[in-house]
């Protein structure tokens, strides 16, 4: 099955409705889809579960709280200590407006890696003794405890590569792998933005890290600069 290329953003969302759960690719502001974000905003899609590593830190996602289209967040990055520079959604998460479920970043990884594999779940460490271990599931193995942890999937993902060809492989460049990778396997509608558009054989086999069966949609963007205050 081949990729299908849209025009816009704004296009490339047709179909996603409210209460939709949303993976969304990057790191910090790194190879953060932000055209699919800002799209996804101007389209006032709302009750939206998102899954990211951070939400507020250096990326545009915090942008979707402005219409209070997040109902909630997966992440591992979300609230600070101090409120000096609150986000959007910390804004909202303190005023009990928004739900957060704070997952450690490993656990959220392979929480998605999961997802993308069929694996109904794993054991880990991570947690055990704190909050992350509320409500879950603890098995007690070799004599020490390890927590049970689900997998993740989505409705859509959003992520971004540095290239896709016409059939829809995608190369990442340098840090863009972070969640974009293993989110493109755990979502049932994969949209990419990506700076660069080639056809098909142009890519080297060697340089595909996201293989064309998992995407669905692409639209050429240009990067979007993003600093870490989150301007």
């Amino acid at each position: 099955m081949t990729a299908t290329i849209y025009e816009s953003p704004d296009e490339a969302l047709e179909g996603i409705e409210d209460g939709a759960r949303i993976m969304v690719g990057g790191f910090v502001s790194a190879a953060s889809p932000t055209n699919l974000i800002f799209a996804l905003k101007r389209r006032g899609t709302r009750e939206l579960t998102v899954m990211a590593t951070n939400i507020g830190f250096g990326d545009r996602l915090d942008e979707l709280c402005e219409d209070r289209q997040v109902s909630k967040a997966i992440a591992s990055f979300a609230v600070r200590a101090s409120t000096a520079r609150e986000s959007k959604f910390e804004a909202q998460y303190r005023r009990g407006e928004v739900e957060l479920e704070l997952v450690p970043q490993g656990t959220l990884a392979e929480r998605i890696r999961a997802g993308g594999a069929g694996i109904g779940g794993f054991l880990t460490r991570t947690g055990v003794g704190t909050q992350v271990a509320e409500g879950k599931e603890v098995v007690n193995w070799e004599g020490e405890e390890w927590l049970l942890e689900r997998p993740l999937r989505a409705d859509v993902a959003l992520i971004r590569a540095h290239r896709a060809d016409r059939l829809g492989n995608l190369y990442y460049r340098l840090a863009g792998r972070n969640f974009n990778a293993v989110m493109a396997t755990a979502a049932d509608l994969v949209i990419v933005e990506a700076e660069e558009i080639v056809e098909t054989g142009e890519l080297p086999p060697d340089a595909i890290h996201t293989p064309a069966v998992y995407v669905d949609r692409i639209v050429r963007c240009d990067a979007v600069e993003v600093r870490w205050d989150g301007r």
